[in-house]
């Protein structure tokens, strides 16, 4: 079987590994052909199932997830629906059709756009591909730490949380190849912290609502298997603002010239802002988880909107 992912790019973050005292790795999943790191987790659930006969794959989705579906399904030549809710910007949802997918626009949230998807695969020969909770994305997302295992010396990783799914892949990639000890720094925008709220509470809870402009980080309650790691290895949860995110956007833009989202910007922000979680670490690998939901356009209204210019007239 072929895989829909690439192994895509390790680069040393020069200017932070220098500012930081540090020698800072990044994993640059904004290259994948999807934009994101997504493509690796649900391309392999897609694959698998249209090798057990799927017809029709459905995917309810933000963003991120419904497009790697969308090109997944491209790829294998089956049917794709991405059900969108509202909020989902015309950009994306352009995107996605540009490539040959369905888009149906259904709910004021996820949630309801999660009811439309399961009532759609109710038809035979049609599977539910979830954006982040399933054990043939978490495995497929695991194939991020095989590509670095072996090939860098890194004691901690970062990443970014939404659903839970790349935490869940990176735990389980770490565990297989014998890193088992290795600890995950995992960022959360303040307005979407699905996983620090549980690790706070010490059991699983939902979101009143999402309120960050992070909004592929936008799940209102974290997987169970993303809460379940962080009761069984070290998981430091931590959160950033929006504006704080936003800043790393831009710093990443200047730094290597490449547009990512405030959803992945939440974790370049613990290395940015050089965050107290650090401190004990001195080689981190920052997974640039990517994103499509964002170009210059936005890049410079988020710009405006939380680092406004100083009139000093």
């Amino acid at each position: 079987m072929t895989q829909l992912h690439i192994s895509t790019p390790l680069l040393e973050h020069r200017r932070l590994s220098a500012s930081l005292s540090r020698s800072v790795w990044l994993k640059m999943e904004n290259t994948q052909p999807s934009g994101s790191f997504k493509l690796r987790g649900i391309g392999l659930m897609c694959q698998r199932a249209a090798a057990n006969g799927a017809r029709h794959f459905v995917c309810p989705s933000g963003g991120n997830a419904g497009f790697a579906a969308a090109v997944a399904g491209v790829a294998l030549h089956v049917q794709t629906t991405i059900l969108v809710p509202q909020t989902t910007h015309e950009s994306v949802r352009a995107a996605i059709r540009a490539i040959g997918a369905t888009v149906i626009v259904e709910g004021g949230v996820w949630d309801e756009t999660n009811q439309a998807a399961l009532r759609l695969c109710e038809q035979p020969g049609t599977v539910y591909i979830p954006p982040f909770d399933h054990a043939d994305i978490w495995d497929g997302n695991a194939t991020l730490i095989d590509e670095v295992a072996g090939k860098l010396d890194f004691d901690v990783v970062i990443c970014s949380v939404g659903g839970g799914g790349l935490l869940s892949g990176i735990a389980l990639g770490l565990e297989r190849n014998g890193l088992g000890h290795i600890p995950i720094i995992a960022s959360e925008t303040e307005g979407a912290a699905s996983l620090h709220a549980p690790v706070q509470a010490g059991e699983l809870v939902t979101l009143p609502a999402i309120t960050s402009i992070a909004s592929t980080l936008g799940a209102r309650k974290v997987a169970q298997q993303a809460f379940d790691w962080t009761r069984r290895r070290t998981v430091h949860a931590v959160t950033v603002s929006d504006a704080q995110a936003v800043q790393a956007c831009l710093d990443f833009a200047d730094d290597m010239l490449a547009l990512v989202e405030p959803a992945c910007g939440a974790a370049l922000a613990v290395a940015y802002q050089n965050l107290p979680v650090l401190a004990e670490y001195k080689k981190p690998l920052i997974v640039v988880c990517g994103g499509i939901a964002v170009d210059l356009g936005k890049l410079q209204a988020w710009k405006n909107q939380f680092h406004p210019a100083v009139n000093t007239d």
